[in-house]
């Protein structure tokens, strides 16, 4: 027992973590050469992969293996499955195809190889908008939200299931992207506006997925940096999404703050976002967010649900409540302007 109670440690766990790229490459890779979609499409054995995919049966071999090895797909004698979340969000054709966000990270490949020099970056040197920088082109920011769209309606829906905006006005989405947030609520509130506010070569592409949904009537897309520029102030309702790594702990507060004084009286702003827990111990997703905002340079960083009930609190927020949004990743703080 007390052998077993002070076994000496041993190297896997951290083989594990130093390779965990091979896995990234192989999961890209398989989204890529479209293996998922062909095994739901009934191409379920070594050879038939290989056909569909073309590829070597030597290579779809070696690939499948370490499918298999890392649950995405399961093997019964020489056939193959995909795993239930694979089969939902991996399969090219279902509405719920999420492999673009699965390449998501894959342009910042190399940045992420050269994660040390980055870390070596001096404060004076760093962005305070990170990878938004004078090269931002609108084919870079329709390449990101190519990316992010249909992961982002998913955060959409599961956003209007927990909140109720009946009554409500007027959306403003702080750096919005494709809209997603106002898209869905356009959809399900007959009466709603709203207005997404985001940099130029975004809104281009913003308008885009307004036009492309049938909302463009109702929903308009703004240039704005938020972080300086002036904010609408006939909102009665305000988003920020799945940007708070970006920023620093100044810019946020900043942010919170110029929000808080935009709003309509009574107005609600919802801050989702990465964060961490009280301990800051994790959960590693938004740990690893605020880390990559090294690799683009940026003064962001992950922040803490402490640190964002503190934000809203010191901007006049009333009622601040924090919610669990897609558990181990997204957090949802709520609060409201007095009335």
């Amino acid at each position: 027992m007390g052998e077993q109670a002070t076994a000496r440690p041993d190297t896997v766990r951290l083989q594990r973590i130093s390779k965990a790229f091979w896995e990234s490459a192989a999961l890209m890779s398989a989204v890529e050469l479209d293996v998922f979609t062909a095994i739901a499409d009934g191409s379920n054995t070594i050879d038939a992969v290989a056909q569909a995919c073309g590829i070597e049966p030597l290579n779809a071999e070696r690939l499948l293996v370490a499918l298999t090895a890392m649950d995405l797909v399961s093997r019964d004698g020489d056939r193959f499955a995909n795993a239930a979340d694979v089969e939902r969000f991996l399969v090219r054709g279902k509405p719920t195809f999420a492999g673009p966000w699965m390449l998501f990270g894959k342009p910042r490949w190399d940045g992420w190889g050269h994660l040390t020099e980055h870390l070596k970056v001096r404060e004076d040197d760093q962005r305070l908008l990170g990878m938004y920088d004078d090269t931002f082109t609108v084919e870079r920011a329709r390449a990101y939200h190519e990316a992010t769209y249909s992961i982002g309606m998913g955060a959409a829906r599961r956003f209007h299931k927990q909140v109720d905006l009946t009554g409500r006005t007027k959306i403003m989405d702080l750096g919005g992207g494709s809209g997603c947030y106002c898209i869905v609520a356009a959809q399900q509130y007959q009466d709603i506006r709203a207005e997404v506010l985001d940099l130029p070569p975004v809104v281009e592409v913003t308008r885009e997925y307004l036009a492309e949904n049938g909302v463009a009537d109702r929903v308009t897309a703004s240039p704005c940096d938020f972080t300086s520029d002036a904010l609408p102030r006939d909102a009665d309702v305000a988003i920020m999404a799945s940007n708070l790594p970006q920023y620093s702990r100044p810019i946020i507060a900043s942010v919170v703050q110029r929000v808080h004084d935009a709003l309509l009286p009574g107005g609600e702003f919802h801050l989702i976002g990465e964060m961490l827990d009280a301990d800051c111990c994790g959960p590693l997703a938004p740990a690893l967010w605020g880390l990559s905002e090294a690799v683009n340079r940026s003064t962001g960083l992950a922040h803490s649900e402490p640190d964002c009930v503190g934000y809203l609190e010191a901007a006049g927020f009333e009622n601040v409540q924090v919610h669990e949004f897609i558990p181990q990743t997204l957090t949802r703080v709520v609060g409201r302007k007095a009335g």
